[in-house]
């Protein structure tokens, strides 16, 4: 998401830069979404867009060699980050008492994006489409930037993004960050209602309807239909069931409507909505160069699994509870366009690699020359992109990296954009470059744009509340200012990350699993006096540098939050220490010290993720048969309490402790506004 790039001569971005809008037809055709690249012209079919498959991975691969040749001394860029949060639009029938999605995206995106194309330069938000017809993106009209009293704008301005949209809504419509509806793919979830077509259309879903993706654009409808012929058959996703004690197995008929690909103790799905139909959280940081991009990409990676834990709230699909807190697995298998063969089940013959992941997943390697020993799993790779990228001028890391990203084909292509400029446009470098979805992004500039080199920090689920998607947002960019302040070194093998992805989406895996994490991370000793250094191994003559086991042990999410005395002295311990030493203002200090608060009792088990918090509601609900199935009744109580919950209107004591009144403000502070201004004169 926030993917910025340049097109004729209009600079376009989503809450990251000066936006240069120049007509209405303009902001239509030029657009960013969690998708990735969305641009004009019409799309090509999917025969059309395998012929041209090594077109573009040719392409691609010059037009990021003339970027890195041309920016890669680019230094001096200044801290700038934004956040980015997806909604859904809920409906309520409380006469029958029913939630369903309103598919009423694309009437509401022209009416928000109205301030845009007046005031672009002052706008506070800004708005884009997202996969699902109930789903809009909401970020903040100009990035933050370095100062402490940014973070204190960031729940304001999300609150004002939710009270913009909500003010074009229909009666009985609510618009909520909430990562999945729980019953995504029942009989007549939309609004209006649509019978899902498993003999014709896009998706050829038996439970998810063509009607239900945004139509606003092409882009979407192409995906979804060249993902399935690519992969030569449907997406199959399967969830394992929560079995209670009346809980049926077979969960439901899929096993018989999908035999071979519905499995019988599953939750069963089988179109691309119900991954990329859910919401989440994402942030984006402009680094000074492309050393230190680099270095927040590897950081930052160990923490993926941690945060997909912290902010668990997916628990729910197709209307049954599931065994799993987070929607990972579940996006991972909807857009999986690998065939057969790439998964491994049948020969290679037709296709030129196994690839051990979907698309979307986790990342496979660091990026920085000196975390190359910490990627201890086989990198598939396209050998002879990679030997052009070395050639090129591009170091072993980068290389591996980008090769290994162009083994995928590009599955949506436009036809005004089949030739282009190598040396001034990365539109097919950006083809493949953003339909693969990671845990993180190395997003380099685009061309001709004051735009510096980037990460984006992707694993976060959509949290409830605008203080709580504030309080993990600081959380994770104050978390980048400690890592560069005090040089730490999270880095661990990658093959201990992916396990962490997995571990962290268990039930109940922020209070119940134990996590990989680096014992220590090179804080100052004034910092951390009771860390202890990691155990020396001896190292043979000739024994290769690789990491020693001793560095690494498992933790819980509280014990890395938090810290473990004589262990590891804790993330917000850091934090704090970092703070101590920083002039901020008071209402800024009380902000940050709310937010913190609420991540340390989170991890703790103090107080529930959303994921909990939804399960017990579940399950304690009157209509509820101890059968995993969630019914049209417990789903219209389940949205209509958090909606209280969202507007303050109902206290949830186990879901967010106390007071949540932060002293958030939509502006910073005169006095840093004139310190600010000096700073940039």
């Amino acid at each position: 998401m926030n993917f910025c790039f340049y097109v004729r001569r209009y600079t376009y971005t989503c809450g990251f830069s000066k936006i240069v809008l120049k007509s209405r037809l303009t902001l239509r055709k030029i657009q960013i979404a969690n998708m990735g690249l969305l641009t004009e012209g019409s799309p090509l079919s999917w025969e059309e867009t395998k012929a041209l498959a090594e077109h573009v991975r040719h392409h691609g691969i010059e037009q990021f060699i003339n970027l890195y040749r041309k920016l890669r001394e680019r230094t001096g860029d200044v801290l700038k980050w934004g956040d980015e949060v997806e909604y859904i639009i809920v409906k309520f029938d409380d006469k029958n008492q029913r939630a369903t999605v309103s598919l009423r995206a694309d009437e509401l995106l022209p009416k928000l994006q109205e301030k845009e194309l007046e005031d672009p330069q002052n706008v506070k938000s800004l708005w884009r489409p997202e996969y699902g017809a109930y789903m809009v993106e909401g970020t903040p009209g100009k990035p933050y930037g370095g100062l402490l009293a940014h973070f204190n704008i960031v729940e304001a301005n999300m609150r004002y993004r939710r009270i913009e949209a909500s003010n074009l809504l229909k009666e009985g419509e609510v618009i909520m960050s909430i990562t999945n509806f729980p019953r995504l793919g029942c009989p007549n979830f939309t609004s209006p209602p649509y019978a899902a077509k498993p003999d014709r259309g896009v998706t050829m879903s038996h439970f998810f309807p063509d009607e239900g993706i945004f139509s606003g654009h092409p882009r979407f409808k192409t995906l979804t239909s060249n993902i399935r012929k690519r992969r030569q058959e449907k997406v199959a996703i399967n969830i394992p069931i929560y079995r209670d004690v009346n809980t049926k197995i077979p969960v439901d008929d899929s096993h018989k409507l999908e035999p071979g690909a519905a499995q019988p103790d599953s939750i069963y799905m089988d179109a691309m909505g119900f991954g990329m139909g859910c919401c989440c959280l994402q942030l984006t940081f402009q680094a000074c160069c492309i050393t230190e991009a680099r270095t927040l990409y590897d950081q930052l990676a160990p923490l993926c699994p941690i945060m997909l834990a912290l902010s668990a709230a997916s628990p729910i699909y197709r209307g049954f509870l599931s065994d799993v807190d987070c929607r990972w697995n579940v996006i991972s298998a909807s857009v999986d366009c690998r065939t057969r063969e790439e998964r491994g089940l049948e020969p290679l013959k037709n296709n030129k690699f196994r690839i051990q992941k979907s698309r979307y997943d986790s990342i496979d390697s660091y990026l920085s020359p000196d975390h190359e020993k910490y990627n201890d799993i086989p990198i598939v790779h396209d050998a002879a992109i990679y030997r052009h990228l070395r050639e090129g001028g591009i170091d072993h890391p980068l290389a591996l990296h980008v090769a290994h990203l162009f083994i995928r084909d590009t599955v949506s292509l436009f036809t005004e954009k089949v030739h282009q400029d190598d040396e001034n446009d990365t539109d097919h470098f950006e083809n493949i470059q953003s339909t693969n979805w990671q845990t993180m992004r190395f997003k380099p500039p685009p061309p001709n744009s004051p735009i510096g080199w980037r990460v984006e920090f992707r694993p976060c689920e959509a949290q409830l509340t605008d203080f709580e998607n504030a309080a993990y947002v600081c959380f994770v960019v104050l978390l980048t200012r400690v890592i560069l302040s005090y040089n730490l070194n999270f880095v661990m093998p990658i093959s201990k990350v992916d396990e962490n992805m997995q571990r962290a989406q268990r039930r109940g895996a922020c209070t119940e699993q134990r996590f990989w994490w680096r014992r220590d991370v090179g804080a100052p000793r004034t910092v951390a006096p009771d860390a202890p250094a990691a155990p020396a191994a001896p190292a043979a003559p000739d024994a290769p540098d690789t990491p020693d086991c001793d560095h690494y042990l498992e933790m819980t999410i509280d014990e890395i939050v938090n810290g473990k005395e004589g262990v590891f002295p804790g993330l917000i311990p850091l934090i704090e220490s970092y703070l101590s030493g920083m002039d901020v203002d008071a209402d800024t200090h009380c902000s940050v010290q709310q937010y913190l608060k609420l991540i340390q009792r989170r991890a703790a088990g103090e107080i529930h993720t959303m994921a909990t918090w939804m399960r017990d509601f579940v399950t304690n609900h009157p209509e509820y048969k101890k059968d995993s199935v969630v019914t049209e009744k417990i789903n219209y109580d389940l949205l209509k309490t958090a909606h209280g919950i969202q507007t303050g209107s109902t206290a949830a004591p186990t879901l967010l402790g106390g007071s949540t009144a932060s002293k958030t403000n939509e502006d910073i502070p005169n006095a840093f506004r004139r310190m600010l201004s000096k700073d940039c004169s």
